[in-house]
């Protein structure tokens, strides 16, 4: 064995002292690493199922007053956030699935760890991940000179693709079918705002292009704005209209907001890490670390892991999205939204307009997801109401039939749950636990586990818990 021994005086006994070679002392140093980051590190999905907010303001703690308007209500449906397995855990295996393999499809340079790029049509002077490489393989080279948006086929953008393709197959299948059906119309905004029309899978990174998605954190809409957020970018959120449900106007700040990331940061992979993680804290990473790119900046620990995985989550959609027969998914595109806005001067229900003109009530749902209550909001303003195409003329015509309506008066109890946003948000703070903030606000731990979908004692601080009993 290669080992040095030496003798030393402790109070005047000798004591031998083994010194190991470089190799052996390794060996422990390693042992302790990995029992350090099993005890530490986040579990597989545990930052996808606590997920910061999408935007760069950060959703209101707990302890200060926030506005009954950002509480989710009855229509809404929790945002799904769940990502695949993280590199070197158990990944599902499907069987049954006839979609071939990544793996077998897209080949990784097996030297130097090269991935195949692609620049983007309207960059001038690409980071430096867009620059191709003299060994990229010139195949997936080729394919990817067709899309307008920065891919980079790595180890983080397969195991997403995999993910989507045999994880949650006929989930993601759901999103590109619900997202044909506002296409047209994000096309067309995003080119008036010159953007690169593959950014529209964005919108399934973020919701799946659902007007009624929302997060822990508050955000709503098909683009997961925060509500001021939202309201810096023109949108209108109160009691009883989210503009940020709006299909078109959203989109149409969305588009602004990326615009404004793209001309502060000058690459789409910094601008959609900005969009996931906020500005400032992109800023200050590429500060911290002296780097000029995304590649560089998800190598440190000054960006979450959540944003690191956010931009190969979009490349992986991407991908699927552009070429879906690929991977197995159905190309049925749904209805185009169409309507005709039929001006309405006083408060009335979707069931009375339903009841009186024959629209069904689901239609009027579908078409007008930014109204909270079902319901035109009260006021003497005009509202301009989403109907089916041909519709508006009866709409107006019968418009007098139509019962007004009276919103209920908010019941005292749900008044004070309003006032006190601690009875349905917390963020978590550092020393936190199940078990604490279930004697705190009194809620079984096994409820706070059901809401949060934690499948781990583990919490986080800085992020956000549902608090219901």
């Amino acid at each position: 064995m290669n080992m040095l021994n030496l003798t030393a005086q402790t109070e005047g006994r000798p004591v031998s002292i083994t010194l190991f070679s470089r190799a052996q002392a390794a060996l422990p140093i390693g042992l302790f690493l990995g029992l350090w980051v099993s005890l530490f590190a986040p579990l597989p999905g545990q930052a996808a199922t606590l997920s910061a907010p999408a935007t760069v303001e950060a959703a209101p703690l707990l302890d200060e007053p926030a506005a009954a308007i950002d509480d989710p209500d009855d229509n809404l449906v929790p945002l799904d956030t769940e990502g695949p397995a993280t590199e070197g855990s158990t990944h599902p295996t499907a069987t049954t699935s006839n979609v071939p393999r990544t793996e077998d499809l897209f080949h990784q340079n097996p030297a130097g760890n090269s991935p195949a790029t692609a620049r983007f049509s309207d960059a001038l002077n690409p980071p430096a991940e867009l620059a191709l490489t003299e060994d990229s393989p010139k195949s997936a080279t080729a394919e990817y000179a067709a899309y307008d948006m920065p891919i980079v086929m790595d180890s983080s953008v397969q195991a997403h693709i995999r993910y989507f393709n045999t994880g949650i197959h006929d989930r993601f299948e759901q999103w590109l079918f619900r997202l044909s059906r506002y296409r047209p119309l994000v096309d067309k905004i995003f080119s008036e705002f010159h953007l690169p029309s593959d950014l529209v899978y964005l919108s399934l990174v973020e919701s799946g292009f659902n007007p009624y998605a929302y997060s822990r954190a508050k955000a709503t809409g098909p683009w997961q704005f925060m509500q001021a957020t939202a309201k810096a970018y023109g949108l209108r959120v109160d009691n009883y209209v989210d503009e940020r449900r709006d299909p078109i106007k959203s989109t149409v700040a969305a588009a602004r907001y990326l615009r404004d990331l793209y001309d502060l940061f000058g690459a789409w992979p910094l601008a959609m890490a900005a969009y996931n993680a906020g500005e400032g804290k992109v800023m200050r990473a590429l500060h911290t670390a002296q780097a000029e790119s995304f590649s560089e900046i998800s190598q440190t620990r000054l960006i979450r892991r959540e944003t690191k995985e956010y931009v190969p989550r979009f490349m992986a959609a991407t991908i699927i999205a552009r070429n879906p027969g690929r991977y197995g998914f159905t190309q049925e595109a749904a209805e185009p939204h169409q309507f005709d806005e039929a001006i309405i001067t006083r408060t009335v229900h979707f069931r009375a307009i339903s009841n009186v003109t024959g629209i069904p009530y689901e239609e009027l749902r579908l078409l007008n997801p930014e109204l909270r209550r079902d319901a035109t909001p009260p006021g003497n303003e005009t509202y301009h109401l989403k109907v089916p195409v041909g519709m508006k003329a009866k709409v107006e015509e019968l418009q007098d039939r139509i019962p007004a309506y009276a919103f209920p008066r908010i019941p005292e109890k749900t008044q004070l749950v309003a006032a006190r946003p601690s009875s349905r948000w917390y963020r978590i703070r550092a020393g936190d636990t199940l078990v604490k903030v279930s004697k705190r606000f009194r809620v079984p731990v096994k409820t706070l586990k059901t809401k949060n979908n934690l499948s781990s004692p583990t919490l986080r601080p800085g992020e956000f818990l549902v608090i219901s009993r």
